[in-house]
Formats: C-alpha cells, sequence, structure tokens
C-alpha cells in the first residue's frame, strides 16, 4: 500500500462510505483503458460525494500531492496518464441520475454517469442527450465534459460545451464551485464554468451537471450510399434536411480504404457497392413512423442521384441491419488489429476544404513516403474528420513529426484545427505548441497559474506551463 493511500485513511477516515481509497494491488487488476499508464500513479480515490472530494483535494494541496482527474478512461490522446506520487481522483462513484426535468428537459448527474445510462434514464421521457459517439457506454459525462466532447449530433446541437448549462466541481486550492443552473439563458457576468469546459482536468474537478436534454424520435431510416467525394455528401445531407418530414440523426462519411477494411473484417456483404466508389456515406433520419422516414429518405436520394452522381446505396430493412451499418462506422478498432499503433488524428476541416484537404494528406504523407496511406472518416456535417496513417514505419518515433505535420499542416493552412474532439493530453503536446494560437496558449496558462500556481492539478498536460 503507497504512503499516499496509508496518510488518506489516517486523515480522512471520517468519510467512511463516502470516500473508496485503492491502492496498485488492486488497480493491477484492473483494465487501465484507452492508455496503458492510466494507473502509473498506483493510487486513487473514489470520492462518492462532492464534499468528500473536496476533502481529498484540499488534503493533496496540503500535502503537495498532484491530482490527475480520471471519468470513464476512454480518452485516446493521454490526458488520464498518471505518474508515481500523483493521486488519482476518479468520478467512478459520483454515478448518480438525481434528477430528470421532462418539462425543462434537463438532466442533473454526477460526474461518473455514463452518456449511455443517461440516454436509457432519458429514453423514458421520450427524451435524449443532446450528444452521442461510440463509446457511450463508458464515457463519462465529467469527461465528456473536460474534454468538450463532440460525437455524431454535434452538426445539430453542437458539442459538449453546448449541453451543459451548469456546473459543480472541487477548484484546485479545495473550494466546492456550484453553479448548478438549470435555464439556458445567463447574463450576469462572466460564464466561469465555460473555463472548466475543455480544460482536460487542468482547472478543477468536476463533480456534477446540469444537461439540456432534447426530444428523440425512435421511428428512424438508415442508409449507405456510395459518394463520387464529400462535396456530394454534404450536397445529399443538405437536400434531405431541407426535407420537411425529415430529421436528420446521423451522417457519417467513410472514405474506400476505412469502409472497405471495416466491411472486410466484420464479414459485411459489398455486392451492392460500386468497385470505384470514393467514399460512402452513412445517413439516418427521423420522422414520424418508419415508413414515413424510409419513404422520404429512399425519394431524397432518388431526387439527388443523377444530380450529386451517386454510386450505389442500400437502405436498411431492419435495426437489426441499421445496427449493423452503425457498426462499419463506430467500431473501428480494426484499424489497430491491422496496423498496430497506427498514428492517429482528429481535425476539423471546414466543408468546402474536405476533399482538397483529404487528396493533398495523401499526397503528402506519399511525399514522405510512397507506402504510406491513411483511413479517413468522420462527422461530414461538422467536418471533424478521424484520421490513421499506417504503413511500413508509419508508427516509427522518427515519423512522428514528419506524420503530424502533413496531416495538421493541411489543416491549419485551410482554416481548420488541429484537435476537434478528442483533447490534447500528453500525445498532441507538440501540435498545440506548434499549431495551437499563441494567444490563446498564454491566456490559457495565465488562467492556469492564477487557478492553479503550485500546478498540482493534471501537471505535464495542456496548457503545459513552462515550469
Amino acid at each position: 500500500m503507497s504512503e499516499i493511500i496509508r496518510s488518506l485513511q489516517r486523515d480522512l477516515n471520517d468519510f467512511g462510505d463516502e470516500l473508496h481509497l485503492v491502492g496498485s494491488e488492486r488497480l493491477g487488476e484492473r483494465h487501465p483503458g484507452e492508455h496503458p499508464d492510466n494507473f502509473g500513479a498506483g493510487a486513487m480515490a473514489q470520492p462518492a460525494t462532492p464534499e468528500a472530494a473536496a476533502a481529498v483535494i484540499r488534503w493533496c494541496v496540503e500535502n503537495g500531492v498532484p491530482v490527475v482527474p480520471q471519468g470513464g478512461r476512454t480518452g485516446l490522446v493521454g490526458g488520464g496518464v498518471s505518474r508515481p506520487g500523483e493521486l488519482i481522483v476518479s468520478t467512478a462513484k459520483l454515478n448518480r441520475i438525481e434528477a430528470i426535468d421532462p418539462l425543462a428537459r434537463t438532466a442533473t448527474v454526477g460526474a461518473g454517469v455514463t452518456l449511455q445510462a443517461l440516454q436509457e434514464a432519458a429514453a423514458e421521457f421520450g427524451l435524449a442527450p443532446g450528444i452521442d459517439l461510440a463509446a457511450r457506454g463508458s464515457a463519462t459525462i465529467g469527461g465528456m465534459i473536460a474534454t468538450n466532447a463532440g460525437g455524431i449530433l454535434a452538426f445539430r446541437n453542437g458539442v459538449m460545451r453546448h449541453q451543459v448549462l451548469g456546473i459543480e466541481a472541487v477548484l484546485p486550492e479545495g473550494s466546492l464551485f456550484s453553479d448548478l443552473t438549470q435555464v439556458l439563458k445567463v447574463s450576469a457576468g462572466p460564464d466561469i464554468k465555460q473555463l472548466l469546459i475543455g480544460s482536460e482536468g487542468a482547472y478543477g474537478f468536476v463533480t456534477r451537471a446540469v444537461l439540456k436534454l432534447e426530444n428523440v424520435n425512435a421511428m428512424r431510416a438508415t442508409a449507405l450510399v456510395g459518394v463520387p467525394s464529400a462535396a456530394a455528401a454534404l450536397a445529399l445531407v443538405a437536400h434531405v434536411r431541407a426535407r420537411p418530414a425529415l430529421q436528420l440523426e446521423g451522417a457519417e462519411l467513410m472514405w474506400a480504404g476505412f469502409f472497405r477494411d471495416s466491411a472486410r473484417e466484420r464479414g459485411f456483404d459489398l455486392d451492392w457497392l460500386d468497385g470505384e466508389t470514393p467514399a460512402v456515406l452513412l445517413m439516418e433520419v427521423s420522422a414520424a413512423s418508419e415508413e414515413e422516414a424510409r419513404t422520404a429518405l429512399e425519394d431524397g436520394l432518388a431526387e439527388c442521384w443523377e444530380a450529386q452522381a451517386l454510386t450505389s446505396g442500400i437502405v436498411a430493412a431492419s435495426l437489426d441491419q441499421a445496427r449493423r451499418f452503425w457498426a462499419l462506422r463506430e467500431e473501428s478498432d480494426f484499424i489497430y488489429r491491422l496496423h498496430p499503433a497506427a498514428p492517429s488524428f482528429d481535425v476539423s476541416v471546414p466543408s468546402g476544404a474536405l476533399d482538397a484537404y483529404v487528396a493533398d494528406l495523401g499526397a503528402r504523407l506519399k511525399a514522405i513516403d510512397p507506402g504510406f496511406d491513411a483511413y479517413v472518416y468522420g462527422h461530414i456535417a461538422d467536418g471533424n474528420l478521424h484520421i490513421s496513417v499506417f504503413g511500413d514505419g508509419a508508427a516509427a518515433a522518427a515519423m512522428k513529426a514528419p506524420i503530424e505535420d502533413a496531416v495538421y499542416g493541411g489543416v491549419a493552412d485551410c482554416g481548420g484545427i488541429f484537435s476537434a474532439e478528442h483533447g490534447v493530453g500528453l500525445e498532441k503536446r507538440r501540435a498545440y505548441l506548434t499549431y495551437g494560437n499563441p494567444a490563446r496558449r498564454a491566456a490559457a496558462q495565465a488562467i492556469k497559474a492564477a487557478l492553479d500556481p503550485h500546478n498540482l492539478f493534471n501537471p505535464g498536460k495542456v496548457p503545459f506551463r513552462a515550469d
């Protein structure tokens, strides 16, 4: 048992069941999540109340122990990595759905509630969070707030920043900041909660939140459509969104390399797909009934077929088939089975620049090595692309900077951003310092110095203090 755990047991024993402590032995029996070093600290505190969380953090401040906040450990950029001498503070026990107000369409939840748990609870009232993503079963609300998560519905509802009405959090000096506002319109000075959203644990430890909920319509139709370009996919999306009886629920574009390898790995039949199709659009719509949704979707495709040079398409005949369509896009772990340690990125590119960016990316990668290529897929309606680079030697340390420059340089040139929804963590430190806005970096560091002068909250990560 570590000295940190022994000291916490001694000094905070009054909290009883409100504070669960886990040492290195029991952590060793658990899965660390997406990064093997998430449990590197060997010591974890799991407060079950905001008051217990505040007490733990005050203890850390008094004893000079760095704090590493953790949620579902699904982050892909090393934001939850911890080291010996630090204390992981986990939201796992802060997992109560405290209230759902169907009239106000709000939910008050603990930071450790998973997105899927909230989705299931809200569905009983015909509601849903205005955000969705593939890791819904493990991603926690606190973690999604900390990384300003995006996902499938960002084109319609915005990102996590736009879903949060109120926040409660423990600030770096140990005080409990509670602003659990339940209304949308607030014009009462600076909105402090916005500092916490997207700060990746650098400015505080989120304990509770109030989120907006949206109406949900289960009457849906889903299609896979072969398209000649991102521009054609966007034109089809715009056409469907303009139909008054339909609501767009998802628009995910998969360039051919990703789609074909995903389908091959899942044993998905590709006989319907034209062999030369450059990309495949996964589109889901909802309407008053399944029949109306399906008919309107089919009509929309027919109306765009020639104008957008669509090459092929298939509309799901059942809910099970629709789920299989979505699995092709969401279950992307095949990438790392085929190409272990493939460098991966998530960028945002203006809609009008998508086709040129993807074409230029391929050329830039081959200029580094003719054997390099990339899987490209993502949320086409908001310009968020996920990119995984592969080829012999692509994962080598010497290739890290050239590949990053190939990916991020093109993004900067067309007015995009190097990190769309996964955060910065450790993995994107170079990108943050190279491609991030200098004024924004300076402001973030000044706020960090004011809120956390001893640099105890998630040290060594964004915003990367000079000391």
